[in-house]
């Protein structure tokens, strides 16, 4: 009887597809760590420049020197909320990204189980194919030894 169909070829894609998958996510999430580093970089220095300038203010300020810190603070207001817009976005690519891969590793079992299941049909057929053979084998043997010649005396 042949073998099973072999679904070698669909199963090597859907580990490719799924191994990308993993991949896109890892890389996804080294992007989100470095930004979250980003972000905590600007925190501290926001707050190193607040303590900065509380210590300035204490000697006396210039116009000019508050209009500075000002556009300057807002400059710094203005990357935070850069890097949290960045952040959320990559929140949501990893979340896209999970459900990828979550989709991918549900494809591979899916494949891998009708392949087992496939196998495990053959198996059975090949086993059946084989108890058959082998009681054909045990009746012919039966009949031959319980089978009177005309040249013998009786049964065996």
């Amino acid at each position: 009887m042949n073998r099973p169909r072999d679904l070698g070829p669909l199963l090597t894609l859907a580990e490719r597809r799924r191994d990308e998958a993993a991949q896109a996510l890892a890389h996804a999430r080294r992007e989100r760590a470095s930004a979250e580093a980003q972000m905590q970089q600007l925190q501290a220095y926001t707050r190193d420049a607040d303590a900065r300038w509380r210590d300035r203010t204490r000697t006396g300020v210039t116009p000019t020197l508050l209009a500075t810190h000002r556009q300057f603070m807002l400059k710094l207001e203005d990357a935070v909320r850069y890097q949290t817009d960045v952040l959320q976005q990559l929140d949501q690519r990893i979340g896209q990204l999970l459900g990828a891969l979550a989709e991918a590793e549900r494809e591979l079992a899916a494949l891998q189980r009708v392949q087992q299941r496939w196998l495990h049909d053959w198996q059975r057929r090949q086993q059946r194919l084989e108890q058959k053979a082998t009681d054909e084998m045990a009746a012919t043997l039966h009949r031959h030894r319980h089978t009177r010649h005309p040249d013998e005396g009786g049964p065996r």
